[in-house]
């Protein structure tokens, strides 16, 4: 497989490891890299090892989101044929649109097909970016066919702005040869030598550190690095004297001696409104050279970290000082560290980065591959017969998770007859809350999700129908089947998102007119594991109905799309789980009412109030009989205001121990 990959930090000869162990795996990587970079406070010029294929291009500016190549120079290293094109710059970089623009007016005059991209993201702050670099990372991240993050909490972002595509978390990488197990220098008596690598910047905390130095004449510290904040630094220090050393920038060789002549690095960085940290490498590489760690809870730091570190709070001088002390003082400590810290960097070398690189470049750059089948979630609510009936079809081909709001055992024993599993939350918080019981204990993590009503009934061909509709387009979140209820007649599935201005066409009678975004109802709902993901759960504010509304409309939001899939047939009998009709209207209405508030405020479920109160006073004239008599309820209810009526019944209700109804 041929892969392109540009990034501007490959200037650095150690950061380019990373190709050198994929080719060594077969892959075929050419490198794009700036010529010159300030890395660390260094300014780092390209230098290829011989026949290495890397080309040098001239950029223009030095932040990491606003600077570009040179495109002259770009459009010719981007010449070639490659099968997957890998930039590792931030969604919203200029370079990152650069770099995609020109590849693709290379596909255009080239008449192929655009070939897959993957970029990068280090971004664990939800930052708000201004116009136009907001836009350029929606837009990235909806066409991307892939994404690394090197940190758990970017990738969520990510996917919360409308990744598509495949999530890889990956370890920034480290040479461990290049830190060879050698007698460590050693420290004069109860004295604990203290060493900060890094920039130094007000959010990489070294201030803290400092403070807690000077309170332990037993503490001394090495400070390795550059930055803004050394001559304020410097100030800081006067006070504890020649115990506190300022080193400068240090090269790749220095600096692993300089790992080796301190008996524990600190990583004391900070969060701030804008950053909070991303990984911390120098950790890594400390602990890859048997230096003990002591670190901040600061973003990705504790998981980087894990068991094989102390973790402090951020800014915390006197906890910072203590853990200092403990790492050099304390029998047997600095040596379980090492030994945990040899183990923890083990799984961060460049051969194991590359091999999660290659895997995912085998994913988005190979043929497409079959996704996994479905794990079934079905939220019950006694109807042990109706459950039965729902998961007859399904048991034993499928992972199933039956979730009892009812606690019942007849419901327990079909699930047990079945062979599926059972979960009991011990409440019936209602249908958003069982779904979401289930997803947090996933039976198969990362599979779509079938959500199946208890009072519903779908085939399994028909269920890898409809998983085979919902992967031909990388923009659906969700699709549901044509529905018939138990007469055969057929029900309407999909339906326009609600709005104000819907509602004021549902009063006047014009509800069915098309709309260009809408969802598909929860009875039989497969959802894609990539929208779960970026989504987020279900909201459990709404007990019944609206909350696969809700969920559908915020992932539109983000770029996804919900479809019916006429072709494929389910059977819904509706409303048989949930109580009788006056409970089904109070729940209806209550949700959208919570959902217009939610997405609209209170002057748009002002404005939908109105007009549904309108067309059900208009509707109580226009009929007679049974219809007359409901739309005059209807307009009660709305008047009244629906969520305050659900309020007042559950309050009622759970007073006497039944809070009623789990289905959609």
């Amino acid at each position: 497989m041929k892969v392109l990959r540009v990034s501007h930090s490959a200037v650095v000869d150690a950061w380019r490891d990373r190709e050198r162990e994929l080719r060594a795996l077969g892959f075929d990587v050419r490198t794009v890299s700036a010529r010159a970079w300030d890395e660390g406070g260094r300014r780092v010029v390209l230098e290829p090892r011989p026949a290495e294929p890397v080309t040098g291009v001239r950029t223009w500016g030095s932040h990491p989101a606003l600077f570009v190549y040179a495109p002259v120079g770009l459009w010719r290293a981007l010449r070639g044929d490659w099968d997957v094109l890998d930039i590792h710059e931030e969604p919203y970089a200029l370079a990152t649109v650069e770099v995609l623009a020109m590849s693709r007016l290379r596909d255009a005059l080239a008449r192929r097909h655009r070939r897959p991209y993957v970029v990068y993201t280090a971004q664990n702050v939800a930052k708000r970016h201004p116009w136009p670099f907001r836009r350029f990372e929606t837009a990235v991240l909806r066409g991307a066919a892939g994404l690394v993050a090197c940190n758990t909490q970017a990738g969520r972002i990510a996917r919360r702005r409308g990744l598509r595509g495949r999530l890889a978390v990956v370890p920034l990488g480290v040479d461990r040869s290049r830190f060879p197990d050698q007698p460590r220098a050693a420290s004069a008596p109860d004295e604990v030598v203290v060493g900060y690598a890094g920039r130094l910047t007000a959010a990489k905390g070294v201030d803290t550190l400092v403070e807690a130095v000077a309170g332990d004449r037993r503490l001394r510290l090495r400070i390795a690095g550059d930055g803004p904040e050394r001559a304020a630094l410097a100030t800081l220090a006067d006070v504890v004297g020649a115990r506190v050393e300022f080193l400068g920038s240090l090269g790749t060789d220095e600096l692993a001696a300089f790992y080796r002549e301190v008996d524990v690095l600190a990583v004391p960085s900070r969060t701030t409104r804008t950053w909070v940290e991303q990984f911390g490498r120098v950790a890594v590489e400390a602990m890859s050279a048997g230096t003990p760690v002591v670190a901040s809870d600061s973003g990705a730091l504790p998981d980087v970290v894990g068991g094989a570190g102390l973790v402090v709070p951020e800014g915390d001088v006197s906890a910072w000082r203590k853990a200092l002390r403990r790492v050099g003082t304390e029998p047997g400590l600095a040596e379980r560290l090492r030994r945990s810290g040899f183990e923890r960097a083990e799984g961060c070398t460049w051969e194991r980065v590359a091999q999660q690189y290659g895997a995912l470049y085998d994913e988005v750059g190979g043929p497409p591959t079959k996704p996994a089948p479905p794990e079934v979630v079905l939220v019950a609510y006694h109807t042990p017969e109706l459950v039965r009936s729902a998961l007859e079809p399904l048991a034993g081909a499928l992972a199933v998770t039956v979730v009892d709001n009812s606690s019942s055992p007849a419901v327990r024993r079909v699930a047990e007859d079945l062979g599926v599993r059972y979960l009991d939350p011990g409440r019936n918080g209602g249908f958003a809350a069982g779904v979401n019981h289930a997803l947090a204990r996933r039976a198969t993590p990362g599979t779509d999700v079938l959500l199946l009503n208890p009072d519903a009934r779908v085939a399994l061909d028909d269920v890898a129908r409809l998983q085979s509709a919902l992967h031909a387009a990388p923009d659906l979140a969700s699709v549901g089947p044509a529905q018939e209820d138990g007469s055969g007649a057929p029900a309407r599935v999909h339906w326009p998102f609600l709005t104000p201005g819907r509602a004021w066409l549902e009063a006047v009678g014009l509800g069915r007119l098309p709309s260009r975004r809408g969802y598909v109802v929860g009875s039989v709902l497969l959802l894609r594991a990539a929208a779960l993901e970026g989504v987020g759960p279900f909201d459990e504010r709404y007990f019944l109905y609206a909350e696969e509304t809700d969920w559908a409309y915020r992932a539109s939001r983000i770029g996804w799309r919900h479809a019916l899939v006429p072709d494929v047939h389910a059977q819904h009998l509706g409303g048989a789980t949930s109580g009788s009709s006056t409970e089904r209207t109070v729940h209806f209405r209550a949700s959208q009412e919570l959902y217009l508030r939610k997405h609209y405020g209170a002057a748009g479920w002002a404005v939908a109030r109105a007009a549904m109160v309108s067309g059900a006073v208009a509707r109580s004239v226009l009929h007679r009989g049974d219809r007359a008599v409901a739309a005059r309820r209807r307009a009660a209810l709305l008047v009244a205001g629906p969520a305050r009526v659900e309020r007042d019944w559950f309050t009622s209700r759970l007073t006497l121990g039944d809070r009623r109804g789990s289905g959609s």
